[in-house]
């Protein structure tokens, strides 16, 4: 799933890529360029905006919102943050479905018209297909707000600051898995994916069960118990904005490699990981994607 979350989110961001066109003034004589990104919703990035800017204010915002989680959840504040997760959801799968259909009369409209259902089912209602589904588009939506307002160098040392931040959070203060226990027992939601480790005893469980039901030894369902791994979603959207701004400033192979190569480290984080300790995701997918963007360099 992971990875066909960022394949998806290379192909929203390339709708999404900015149209330069320019005109002359017929009066001073100059030649005026006008971007545009047709982001729906109003979401296209101010003119003057700097990358700077944008990481700092990237920062900022992302502080206020681990405040604002945590106030909220000490005042058990449950519907405000599904209401204000609601809306990040619907705004997230509303954009990246605007990026199929876009140049369709009332496109935006129409996505925001399927988006909404599958918001309030993923919230409001336990669907593990509906969470599935929504996943894959919540975060290429989210990333194609960002990816604009960024450049090479801004992202990367986001993704350095981020990957610091992960492993202060969950190695010493062990806030990351404070927020998912709440998220998951209180809220009964989960901004991510859910990686079930499936191992030699559950498999040899699972034959045995198939074997016994099929020859009619047993009518009874049963449960088996399964590790699950959580992988939050900003593990996620990260490299996704990344592989965007590498698309805009490199093009289609190097941001395919940025996706490989976040994947790949992600894959091995889990193979070598020890069943039921937390491990911060980021650092690892961070070094994942500056492997890629070194080869994507050389090559």
């Amino acid at each position: 799933m992971f990875i066909i979350a960022q394949l998806l989110g290379i192909f929203v961001s390339y709708q999404y890529q900015p149209q330069v066109t320019q005109y002359v003034n017929e009066t001073t004589g100059e030649v005026i360029k006008i971007t545009s990104y047709d982001l729906p919703y109003g979401l296209d990035p101010p003119e003057d905006i700097t990358p700077a800017v944008s990481v700092t204010s990237i920062i900022i915002a992302l502080i206020i919102a681990v405040i604002l989680m945590f106030t909220l959840m000490r005042f058990k504040a449950e519907i405000i943050l599904k209401v204000w997760f609601t809306v990040v959801v619907i705004l997230g799968i509303a954009i990246a479905l605007n990026a199929f259909i876009i140049g369709i009369p009332n496109s935006a409209l129409i996505a925001l018209i399927i988006a909404m259902p599958f918001g309030i089912i993923k919230i409001f209602q336990r669907n593990i297909y509906i969470h599935n589904i929504t996943e894959l588009l919540i975060y290429p939506g989210i990333a194609s707000v960002f990816i604009p307002i960024l450049n090479l160098w801004a992202i990367l040392i986001l993704l350095v600051l981020i990957s610091l931040w992960d492993m202060y959070a969950v190695w010493h203060t062990g806030v990351m898995q404070k927020m998912a226990r709440y998220q998951i027992e209180k809220l009964r939601i989960f901004s991510g994916f859910f990686v079930p480790y499936i191992g030699k005893k559950e498999r040899e469980l699972v034959k045995k069960y198939k074997e016994m039901k099929s020859k009619g030894k047993s009518k009874k369902e049963k449960k088996i118990k399964v590790n699950v791994a959580i992988l939050g979603g900003g593990d996620v959207v990260f490299p996704i904005i990344l592989a965007g701004v590498v698309l805009s400033s490199m093009g289609l192979i190097p941001a395919l490699l940025i996706a490989l190569g976040a994947t790949v480290a992600l894959a091995l984080l889990f193979y070598f990981g020890q069943k039921g300790k937390a491990y911060p995701a980021m650092p690892f997918i961070t070094a994942g994607c500056l492997i890629a963007l070194g080869i994507a360099w050389l090559i």
